[in-house]
């Protein structure tokens, strides 16, 4: 019974296992308890460097945008003009040139606005901006990583609504792994590995959160976070920017849906990392990319209360992945949830 005795599950998108130990949430908490999300944060704060109309750090002023607002992020991780690293003198001691840009984009003027607050036109208007970023950018660059990591608790040191966007001039390690599993996939079965799985969800339905003739989100088969969820396309897309607009409206709604129900697991604003994965760009484009099957990666630490966190250490770090509740559990959970955020349920 997986909901009682402990088994390893197979990911088949990053080649590697799980061990499912469901009977580990009823140990008694000792640990750390983590400290909520504030409720007071002001709308507009002139000291707050994503605000409409605020001075960043590099003395630049905000213009007082009204819906997304893009720039270039003050602090890059990746500038292009990087020079080449030093030849190696040893294969033990190798190194690479790395090279892009990195932008940060505020969803909404309103600090205190998260996306699962927002109306469906402004979460839309996220998406175009989305869609519009992994165009521009991926012109040229091989990777655009478009990325929300969302409260303090995942390092999120702004609680204005915000995301970021690195493009890079190499394939990242996840985008290297997923390109090989979702090819040899393909290869193998002659389909798609997530439209398959796909598929395979919308059919069994005892993972699926929230769905519509579009979309669909489940807690993975091999989720290793206790509420992880994936966020699939019914027809097959390699790219964000290959939905149409039908798609694009019905992907704000399922957005919505998911993360009202998100938040209203513990009745707080659910911390999560997020992001988008698809097809290569850049060179690439003229590559033939049918394995790839574009999705959207949800990464929660909650696990028991909007205090208590999943930690992944010890064992985690040095053996493999290891999760306190099934999937079908954390689904089940979740897909029981009301689709009225808790803070409106009185209006």
């Amino acid at each position: 019974r997986p909901a009682e005795h402990q088994h390893v599950r197979y990911n088949p998108l990053r080649d590697d296992w799980v061990l499912v130990s469901a009977h580990r949430v009823k140990r008694p908490w000792q640990g750390q308890l983590e400290k909520p999300p504030p409720e007071d944060v002001p709308r507009w704060d002139p000291k707050n460097p994503l605000c409409p109309g605020a001075t960043r750090a590099n003395g630049e002023v905000n213009p007082k945008y009204e819906g997304t607002f893009v720039f270039p992020n003050d602090f890059p991780a990746l500038q292009p003009d990087a020079p080449e690293p030093d030849d190696s003198d040893h294969p033990l001691f190798r190194a690479a040139p790395a090279r892009g840009v990195c932008k940060v984009m505020c969803f909404h003027p309103w600090s205190d606005l998260t996306l699962p607050l927002m109306s469906l036109p402004e979460i839309r208007a996220v998406v175009d901006a989305w869609a519009e970023l992994a165009t521009e950018l991926g012109a040229s660059y091989p990777w655009v990583q478009i990325f929300e990591n969302k409260g303090a608790m995942m390092g999120c040191s702004n609680p204005h609504p915000h995301c970021q966007v690195w493009a890079s001039s190499f394939l990242p390690n996840e985008a290297r792994l997923e390109d090989r599993t979702q090819r040899q996939h393909l290869s193998q079965h002659g389909v798609p590995m997530l439209l398959e799985y796909a598929e395979q969800e919308a059919r069994r339905k005892e993972r699926l959160v929230v769905e519509n003739a579009d979309w669909l989100v489940v807690v993975p088969y091999w989720a290793t976070w206790p509420y992880q969820t994936l966020l699939l396309p019914r027809r097959h897309v390699c790219r964000l920017q290959d939905l149409s607009d039908s798609e694009k409206d019905s992907l704000a709604s399922i957005m919505q849906r998911l993360l009202i129900k998100y938040d209203n697991l513990f009745e707080v604003s659910f911390p999560y990392s997020m992001g988008w994965h698809g097809a290569p760009t850049g060179p690439y484009l003229e590559e033939e990319c049918r394995h790839w099957q574009l999705h959207a990666h949800y990464y929660p630490p909650l696990l028991r209360s909007a205090t208590v966190r999943k930690f992944m250490v010890g064992y985690e770090m040095l053996a493999q992945a290891q999760r306190d509740l099934t999937p079908e559990q954390a689904a089940e959970r979740l897909r029981s949830l009301p689709e009225v955020h808790y803070k409106k349920r009185t209006e």
